[in-house]
């Protein structure tokens, strides 16, 4: 297997799935834009901070991924040519940090964030409370959406680069009786 293609591959999707963060993100803030222009309930105005404020949470979430995988791309035929064992090495041991990242964050405080905001929509009875409960759900809604394709990807990725590194392992420690 190519390490060298895979990974290269797995970072030109993570650049294309940073993609959606950022349209997310401008269409949160056309959503500011029409409750600026077209709101006329006080719920409707109570919409334009909340809106404005995940629309450029999550724009700027897709730019930094956007560009962070971008220049990786790069860097990873440089690492690799420099040392393939060592960049196999180092990408398996981020791939893991990511993973253990995606259950903590993920998987665990984004539902419990969301619940929270659930539980809140019905204790609050201000306009700008609720709206920001709402908004927070739909933020972190489109944050499970990309990052649990993302997870997958990282995953598949991990499996990838473990496989790359037994084959590697087993044909550079073959017993002496199996040599020629």
């Amino acid at each position: 297997m190519d390490i060298l293609k895979a990974s290269t591959d797995w970072a030109k999707a993570e650049v294309f799935s940073s993609l959606f963060f950022i349209m997310f993100g401008v269409s949160f803030l056309l959503a500011t834009l029409g409750f600026y222009q077209l709101g006329k309930t006080e719920i409707a105005k109570a919409y334009i901070i909340p809106t404005l404020i995940a629309g450029s949470l999550v724009l700027i979430i897709g730019l930094g991924l956007f560009y962070a995988n971008k220049t990786r791309i790069n860097e990873f035929e440089t690492a690799y040519k420099a040392s393939p064992s060592a960049f196999l090495q180092s990408e398996i041991t981020r791939a893991e940090n990511t993973l253990n990242e995606y259950q903590t964050i993920v998987f665990k405080a984004i539902p419990v964030i969301i619940i929270a905001c659930a539980l809140g929509i019905t204790f609050f009875n201000t306009p700008i409370w609720r709206t920001s409960m709402i908004t927070i759900i739909a933020m972190m809604a489109v944050i499970l959406l990309v990052d649990g394709t993302a997870h997958a990807r990282i995953d598949n990725y991990h499996k990838q680069l473990v496989l790359e590194a037994n084959a590697e392992q087993a044909l550079f420690h073959k017993p002496q009786s199996q040599q020629p």
